[in-house]
């Protein structure tokens, strides 16, 4: 083989692991929790001023939603109704408007004169 050449080594170096005991675990996760505590106090506290203007943001955005939502809900109802008042007159286009007694009268006239004209 070209190269060099290797040696091979007779001790094995193996990298031990240890769990970690559970004192151990609790001693971090102790330290992580001061950590985290120190950073949330450390942090500063909000100007009164900007709570409320966001506050005011707030109510203001929920107010516009309010508004878009309740203009929908009436567009749908009006949608609806218009529906239902354009479904009726479609009804009543449709329907047969009932035959008065003169109409009545000259139907059995003609059906009359019909059976006695097969009679003959």
């Amino acid at each position: 083989m070209a190269g060099p050449q290797h040696e091979e080594s007779t001790t094995n170096f193996v990298a031990s692991y240890k769990d970690p005991s559970f004192q151990e675990r609790t001693a971090l996760a102790a330290k992580a929790l001061e950590k985290a505590l120190a950073a949330l106090a450390a942090r500063p506290t909000l100007d009164p001023a900007i709570a409320a203007e966001r506050e005011a943001a707030r109510l203001a955005r929920e107010a516009a939603a309010a508004e878009k939502s309740a203009a929908r809900k009436a567009e749908i109802a009006q949608a609806k109704a218009d529906k239902k008042a354009a479904a009726e007159a479609a009804a009543l286009a449709s329907q047969k408007p009932l035959p008065t007694e003169a109409e009545l009268k000259a139907a059995r006239d003609e059906r009359y004169a019909a059976r006695k004209n097969r009679k003959k």
